[in-house]
Protein backbone atom coordinates (compact mmCIF):
# COMPACT_ATOMS: atom_id res chain seq x y z
CA UNK A 1 0.00 0.00 0.00
CA UNK A 2 2.43 2.52 0.74
CA UNK A 3 5.24 3.73 -1.77
CA UNK A 4 7.66 5.44 1.06
CA UNK A 5 8.26 3.40 4.53
CA UNK A 6 7.78 5.93 7.72
CA UNK A 7 11.19 5.87 8.58
CA UNK A 8 12.33 7.03 5.10
CA UNK A 9 8.93 9.32 5.63
CA UNK A 10 10.41 10.69 8.35
CA UNK A 11 13.83 11.63 7.30
CA UNK A 12 12.75 13.55 3.90
CA UNK A 13 10.12 15.68 5.72
CA UNK A 14 11.36 15.91 9.35
CA UNK A 15 13.00 19.17 9.07
CA UNK A 16 10.44 20.98 7.30
CA UNK A 17 8.00 19.80 9.51
CA UNK A 18 10.44 20.75 13.05
CA UNK A 19 10.72 24.49 11.54
CA UNK A 20 7.11 24.97 12.64
CA UNK A 21 6.44 21.95 15.31
CA UNK A 22 4.79 23.16 18.04
CA UNK A 23 4.77 21.53 20.87
CA UNK A 24 2.50 18.49 22.13
CA UNK A 25 0.78 18.45 18.92
CA UNK A 26 1.76 14.86 17.57
CA UNK A 27 2.61 13.59 21.21
CA UNK A 28 -0.77 13.93 22.89
CA UNK A 29 -2.82 11.72 20.71
CA UNK A 30 -4.62 8.32 22.47
CA UNK A 31 -3.14 5.05 21.26
CA UNK A 32 -3.67 3.98 17.58
CA UNK A 33 -7.06 2.10 17.30
CA UNK A 34 -6.93 -1.81 16.27
CA UNK A 35 -7.55 -2.20 12.45
CA UNK A 36 -10.42 -4.52 11.54
CA UNK A 37 -10.36 -8.18 9.98
CA UNK A 38 -10.15 -8.25 6.09
CA UNK A 39 -13.76 -9.16 5.55
CA UNK A 40 -15.51 -6.34 7.80
CA UNK A 41 -16.94 -3.04 6.52
CA UNK A 42 -16.18 0.20 8.76
CA UNK A 43 -18.61 3.62 8.30
CA UNK A 44 -16.70 6.35 10.49
CA UNK A 45 -18.13 9.75 10.56
CA UNK A 46 -18.17 13.23 13.22
CA UNK A 47 -19.98 12.78 16.54
CA UNK A 48 -23.70 13.90 14.70
CA UNK A 49 -23.11 10.96 12.97
CA UNK A 50 -24.35 7.55 14.73
CA UNK A 51 -27.38 6.81 13.01
CA UNK A 52 -25.60 7.94 9.33
CA UNK A 53 -22.46 5.14 10.15
CA UNK A 54 -25.07 2.69 10.92
CA UNK A 55 -26.63 2.71 7.83
CA UNK A 56 -23.93 3.63 6.00
CA UNK A 57 -22.15 0.04 6.64
CA UNK A 58 -25.39 -1.86 6.48
CA UNK A 59 -26.35 -0.78 2.87
CA UNK A 60 -21.96 -1.98 1.89
CA UNK A 61 -22.69 -5.23 3.90
CA UNK A 62 -26.29 -6.12 3.02
CA UNK A 63 -26.89 -4.97 -0.06
CA UNK A 64 -23.44 -4.55 -1.71
CA UNK A 65 -23.70 -0.76 -2.33
CA UNK A 66 -20.58 1.13 -3.21
CA UNK A 67 -19.53 3.05 -0.57
CA UNK A 68 -19.66 6.51 -1.85
CA UNK A 69 -23.26 5.29 -2.06
CA UNK A 70 -23.59 4.34 1.24
CA UNK A 71 -22.19 7.33 3.06
CA UNK A 72 -24.23 9.76 0.76
CA UNK A 73 -27.31 7.84 2.23
CA UNK A 74 -25.91 7.71 5.45
CA UNK A 75 -25.42 11.85 5.77
CA UNK A 76 -29.52 11.93 4.37
CA UNK A 77 -30.39 11.11 7.67
CA UNK A 78 -28.68 14.19 9.20
CA UNK A 79 -29.50 16.24 6.23
CA UNK A 80 -32.79 15.87 6.99
CA UNK A 81 -32.79 16.50 10.51
CA UNK A 82 -34.43 19.67 11.68
CA UNK A 83 -32.78 19.20 15.09
CA UNK A 84 -29.26 19.38 13.87
CA UNK A 85 -28.44 22.91 12.85
CA UNK A 86 -25.65 22.78 10.76
CA UNK A 87 -26.64 20.18 8.26
CA UNK A 88 -29.45 20.54 5.79
CA UNK A 89 -33.27 20.86 6.68
CA UNK A 90 -32.97 23.33 10.28
CA UNK A 91 -29.67 24.44 9.20
CA UNK A 92 -28.71 27.54 10.42
CA UNK A 93 -29.18 30.98 7.37
CA UNK A 94 -26.71 33.05 6.02
CA UNK A 95 -26.53 36.53 7.10
CA UNK A 96 -29.84 37.08 4.86
CA UNK A 97 -31.52 34.59 6.59
CA UNK A 98 -31.03 32.06 3.82
CA UNK A 99 -30.35 28.29 4.12
CA UNK A 100 -27.39 27.65 1.64
CA UNK A 101 -26.06 24.15 1.67
CA UNK A 102 -22.82 22.77 0.58
CA UNK A 103 -21.63 19.45 -0.41
CA UNK A 104 -19.16 16.99 -2.13
CA UNK A 105 -18.63 13.37 -2.59
CA UNK A 106 -15.65 10.94 -3.58
CA UNK A 107 -15.40 7.72 -5.38
CA UNK A 108 -12.72 5.71 -4.25
CA UNK A 109 -12.56 3.20 -7.45
CA UNK A 110 -12.81 5.54 -10.13
CA UNK A 111 -11.19 8.25 -8.48
CA UNK A 112 -13.87 10.63 -9.17
CA UNK A 113 -16.03 13.48 -7.22
CA UNK A 114 -18.56 15.48 -7.12
CA UNK A 115 -19.94 18.34 -5.18
CA UNK A 116 -22.37 21.44 -4.88
CA UNK A 117 -22.10 24.73 -3.08
CA UNK A 118 -24.71 27.57 -2.18
CA UNK A 119 -27.60 25.23 -3.53
CA UNK A 120 -30.62 26.65 -2.23
CA UNK A 121 -34.23 25.00 -1.08
CA UNK A 122 -32.79 21.42 -1.58
CA UNK A 123 -33.19 19.19 1.49
CA UNK A 124 -30.15 16.94 0.25
CA UNK A 125 -27.18 18.03 -1.38
CA UNK A 126 -25.19 15.12 -1.02
CA UNK A 127 -27.60 13.31 -3.58
CA UNK A 128 -27.15 16.02 -5.64
CA UNK A 129 -23.41 16.18 -5.35
CA UNK A 130 -23.45 12.29 -6.25
CA UNK A 131 -25.19 13.09 -9.72
CA UNK A 132 -23.02 15.68 -10.71
CA UNK A 133 -20.46 12.58 -10.40
CA UNK A 134 -22.07 10.26 -11.84
CA UNK A 135 -23.89 12.26 -14.71
CA UNK A 136 -21.49 14.90 -15.71
CA UNK A 137 -17.71 15.92 -16.78
CA UNK A 138 -17.89 18.54 -13.73
CA UNK A 139 -16.33 18.29 -9.71
CA UNK A 140 -18.45 21.03 -8.68
CA UNK A 141 -21.52 22.79 -9.25
CA UNK A 142 -22.05 26.21 -7.40
CA UNK A 143 -25.64 28.28 -6.28
CA UNK A 144 -28.41 29.17 -8.71
CA UNK A 145 -26.31 26.13 -11.52
CA UNK A 146 -26.31 23.82 -8.66
CA UNK A 147 -29.82 24.19 -8.22
CA UNK A 148 -31.21 24.28 -11.45
CA UNK A 149 -29.07 20.81 -11.96
CA UNK A 150 -30.98 19.30 -8.76
CA UNK A 151 -34.21 20.51 -10.36
CA UNK A 152 -33.60 19.03 -13.64
CA UNK A 153 -33.42 15.71 -11.97
CA UNK A 154 -36.43 15.64 -10.29
CA UNK A 155 -35.54 16.70 -6.54
CA UNK A 156 -38.06 18.86 -5.11
CA UNK A 157 -37.79 22.67 -4.22
CA UNK A 158 -38.52 22.65 -0.25
CA UNK A 159 -38.15 25.09 2.94
CA UNK A 160 -35.37 24.70 4.44
CA UNK A 161 -35.52 27.10 7.58
CA UNK A 162 -37.27 25.91 10.40
CA UNK A 163 -38.67 28.43 12.84
CA UNK A 164 -36.42 27.55 14.78
CA UNK A 165 -32.91 28.50 13.14
CA UNK A 166 -35.22 31.62 12.35
CA UNK A 167 -35.35 32.61 15.70
CA UNK A 168 -31.46 32.06 16.14
CA UNK A 169 -31.18 33.98 13.25
CA UNK A 170 -33.46 36.87 14.26
CA UNK A 171 -31.95 36.76 17.71
CA UNK A 172 -28.60 37.48 16.06
CA UNK A 173 -29.31 40.03 13.48
CA UNK A 174 -30.67 42.38 16.58
CA UNK A 175 -27.83 42.43 17.86
CA UNK A 176 -25.29 42.44 15.02
CA UNK A 177 -22.68 45.39 14.56
CA UNK A 178 -21.30 47.50 12.04
CA UNK A 179 -18.37 45.64 11.68
CA UNK A 180 -20.28 42.25 12.02
CA UNK A 181 -18.13 40.54 9.24
CA UNK A 182 -15.19 40.41 11.28
CA UNK A 183 -16.67 37.58 12.76
CA UNK A 184 -15.90 36.26 16.44
CA UNK A 185 -14.43 32.59 15.74
CA UNK A 186 -16.59 29.50 16.35
CA UNK A 187 -16.40 26.19 17.95
CA UNK A 188 -17.93 22.82 16.49
CA UNK A 189 -20.37 22.33 20.00
CA UNK A 190 -21.27 26.51 20.91
CA UNK A 191 -22.87 25.51 24.48
CA UNK A 192 -26.05 27.64 23.52
CA UNK A 193 -26.33 29.16 19.41
CA UNK A 194 -29.87 30.89 20.18
CA UNK A 195 -27.92 33.26 22.37
CA UNK A 196 -26.48 36.43 19.61
CA UNK A 197 -23.27 36.89 21.83
CA UNK A 198 -21.58 33.21 21.81
CA UNK A 199 -19.30 32.36 19.44
CA UNK A 200 -20.70 31.67 16.00
CA UNK A 201 -21.57 28.34 15.19
CA UNK A 202 -20.72 26.00 12.46
CA UNK A 203 -20.75 22.34 12.19
CA UNK A 204 -21.39 19.56 9.31
CA UNK A 205 -20.95 16.12 9.33
CA UNK A 206 -18.10 13.67 7.32
CA UNK A 207 -18.66 9.96 6.87
CA UNK A 208 -16.23 7.39 4.90
CA UNK A 209 -17.04 3.77 4.46
CA UNK A 210 -14.55 0.93 3.51
CA UNK A 211 -16.74 -1.61 1.99
CA UNK A 212 -15.72 -5.68 2.75
CA UNK A 213 -13.94 -5.67 -0.55
CA UNK A 214 -11.66 -2.99 0.36
CA UNK A 215 -13.21 -0.11 -1.76
CA UNK A 216 -13.53 2.87 -0.23
CA UNK A 217 -15.84 6.28 -0.45
CA UNK A 218 -16.48 9.21 1.42
CA UNK A 219 -19.21 12.28 1.74
CA UNK A 220 -19.23 15.53 3.65
CA UNK A 221 -22.66 17.47 3.89
CA UNK A 222 -23.24 20.97 5.99
CA UNK A 223 -25.07 24.38 5.82
CA UNK A 224 -21.54 25.99 6.47
CA UNK A 225 -21.09 28.70 8.90
CA UNK A 226 -24.27 30.42 10.60
CA UNK A 227 -24.76 33.71 9.05
CA UNK A 228 -22.12 33.52 6.56
CA UNK A 229 -21.69 36.30 3.84
CA UNK A 230 -24.30 34.65 0.87
CA UNK A 231 -21.98 32.88 -1.30
CA UNK A 232 -19.41 31.67 1.20
CA UNK A 233 -18.07 28.31 0.48
CA UNK A 234 -16.80 26.27 3.23
CA UNK A 235 -14.31 22.84 2.83
CA UNK A 236 -17.19 20.60 2.79
CA UNK A 237 -17.60 20.97 -1.09
CA UNK A 238 -13.76 21.47 -2.31
CA UNK A 239 -12.19 17.85 -2.48
CA UNK A 240 -8.90 17.74 -0.99
CA UNK A 241 -9.53 19.79 2.09
CA UNK A 242 -12.91 18.37 3.58
CA UNK A 243 -13.07 15.16 1.91
CA UNK A 244 -10.59 13.03 0.32
CA UNK A 245 -10.38 9.29 -0.90
CA UNK A 246 -7.39 7.21 -2.93
CA UNK A 247 -8.68 3.84 -2.73
CA UNK A 248 -5.13 3.10 -2.57
CA UNK A 249 -4.87 4.34 0.40
CA UNK A 250 -8.14 5.66 2.49
CA UNK A 251 -10.50 8.57 3.34
CA UNK A 252 -10.40 11.62 5.35
CA UNK A 253 -12.76 14.25 6.10
CA UNK A 254 -13.08 17.57 8.08
CA UNK A 255 -15.30 19.19 10.33
CA UNK A 256 -14.84 22.60 12.05
CA UNK A 257 -13.23 25.92 10.89
CA UNK A 258 -13.78 25.56 6.91
CA UNK A 259 -11.40 27.89 5.79
CA UNK A 260 -8.64 26.15 7.94
CA UNK A 261 -9.02 23.08 6.27
CA UNK A 262 -9.06 24.55 2.93
CA UNK A 263 -5.68 26.43 3.59
CA UNK A 264 -4.07 23.44 4.70
CA UNK A 265 -5.82 21.01 2.02
CA UNK A 266 -6.24 18.70 5.17
CA UNK A 267 -8.48 16.33 4.07
CA UNK A 268 -5.68 15.39 1.10
CA UNK A 269 -3.02 15.74 3.62
CA UNK A 270 -4.30 12.95 6.12
CA UNK A 271 -4.54 11.08 3.16
CA UNK A 272 -0.98 11.31 2.28
CA UNK A 273 -0.08 10.87 5.19
CA UNK A 274 -1.60 7.67 5.72
CA UNK A 275 0.10 6.71 2.59
CA UNK A 276 3.70 7.55 3.82
CA UNK A 277 2.93 4.87 6.72
CA UNK A 278 1.15 6.66 9.46
CA UNK A 279 -1.72 5.40 11.16
CA UNK A 280 -5.08 7.52 10.70
CA UNK A 281 -4.65 9.13 14.26
CA UNK A 282 -1.17 10.08 13.23
CA UNK A 283 -2.16 11.32 9.80
CA UNK A 284 -4.98 13.68 11.41
CA UNK A 285 -2.65 15.04 14.36
CA UNK A 286 0.05 15.43 12.06
CA UNK A 287 -2.65 17.67 9.53
CA UNK A 288 -3.53 19.51 12.71
CA UNK A 289 -0.38 20.41 13.79
CA UNK A 290 0.27 21.78 9.74
CA UNK A 291 -3.01 23.72 10.52
CA UNK A 292 -1.72 25.16 13.71
CA UNK A 293 1.58 26.06 12.13
CA UNK A 294 -0.10 27.64 9.72
CA UNK A 295 -2.57 29.65 12.07
CA UNK A 296 0.32 31.11 14.30
CA UNK A 297 1.86 32.57 11.03
CA UNK A 298 -1.82 34.30 10.01
CA UNK A 299 -2.25 35.71 13.27
CA UNK A 300 -0.10 38.93 12.17
CA UNK A 301 -2.92 39.82 10.47
CA UNK A 302 -5.75 37.62 11.42
CA UNK A 303 -5.04 37.53 15.62
CA UNK A 304 -8.32 36.11 16.70
CA UNK A 305 -6.79 32.59 14.86
CA UNK A 306 -4.38 32.63 17.82
CA UNK A 307 -4.72 32.48 21.66
CA UNK A 308 -1.01 32.69 22.50
CA UNK A 309 -0.37 29.11 22.34
CA UNK A 310 -2.60 27.10 19.83
CA UNK A 311 -4.87 27.84 17.56
CA UNK A 312 -8.07 29.84 18.69
CA UNK A 313 -10.78 27.51 16.84
CA UNK A 314 -12.23 23.81 16.02
CA UNK A 315 -11.35 21.83 13.94
CA UNK A 316 -11.65 18.23 13.58
CA UNK A 317 -10.36 15.23 11.05
CA UNK A 318 -11.53 11.94 10.31
CA UNK A 319 -9.68 9.26 8.53
CA UNK A 320 -9.56 5.30 7.67
CA UNK A 321 -6.96 3.37 6.03
CA UNK A 322 -7.62 0.34 3.49
CA UNK A 323 -6.64 -2.16 6.12
CA UNK A 324 -9.38 -1.05 8.00
CA UNK A 325 -6.85 0.76 11.00
CA UNK A 326 -9.71 4.13 11.77
CA UNK A 327 -9.08 7.25 13.85
CA UNK A 328 -9.90 10.98 14.70
CA UNK A 329 -7.77 14.05 16.29
CA UNK A 330 -9.17 17.43 17.11
CA UNK A 331 -7.34 20.94 17.59
CA UNK A 332 -8.36 21.12 21.40
CA UNK A 333 -10.72 20.14 23.98
CA UNK A 334 -12.10 16.91 23.86
CA UNK A 335 -14.89 15.45 21.46
CA UNK A 336 -16.22 11.82 20.11
CA UNK A 337 -16.44 10.32 16.63
CA UNK A 338 -18.93 7.68 15.47
CA UNK A 339 -18.10 4.59 13.92
CA UNK A 340 -19.77 1.49 12.97
CA UNK A 341 -18.37 -1.90 12.26
CA UNK A 342 -19.05 -5.66 13.31
CA UNK A 343 -19.50 -4.09 16.89
CA UNK A 344 -21.68 -2.51 16.38
CA UNK A 345 -22.50 1.56 15.79
CA UNK A 346 -20.72 3.54 18.49
CA UNK A 347 -18.62 6.64 19.72
CA UNK A 348 -15.18 6.87 20.28
CA UNK A 349 -13.40 9.29 21.79
CA UNK A 350 -11.11 11.85 19.40
CA UNK A 351 -7.08 12.33 20.17
CA UNK A 352 -6.48 15.56 20.87
CA UNK A 353 -3.74 17.61 19.55
CA UNK A 354 -3.54 20.53 22.01
CA UNK A 355 -5.12 19.06 25.55
CA UNK A 356 -6.31 21.51 27.99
Amino acid sequence: MSTLDRRSFLRLTGASLAAGALPGALSAHSPSFAAAAAEDAIAISSGNGLQAVAIARRLVVEQNMRPVSAAVQGVAVVEADPNDLSVGYGGLPNELGVVQLDSGCMDGPTHNAGSVASIEDIKHPAQVAELVMDRTDHVNLVGPGARQFALDHGFPVENLLTDHARKIWLKWRAKRSDDDRLWPLGDTEPADPALADEPRPWGTIHCSVLAPNRDLGCCTTTSGLAFKIPGRIGDSPLIGCGLYCDNEVGSAGATGRGEAAILSGGSWLVVERMRAGDTPTEACLAALQRVAVQAKRSARWQPALWDGKRPNFGLTFYAVRKDGLYGAATMRGGGSFAVADAKGARKEKCAVAFPD
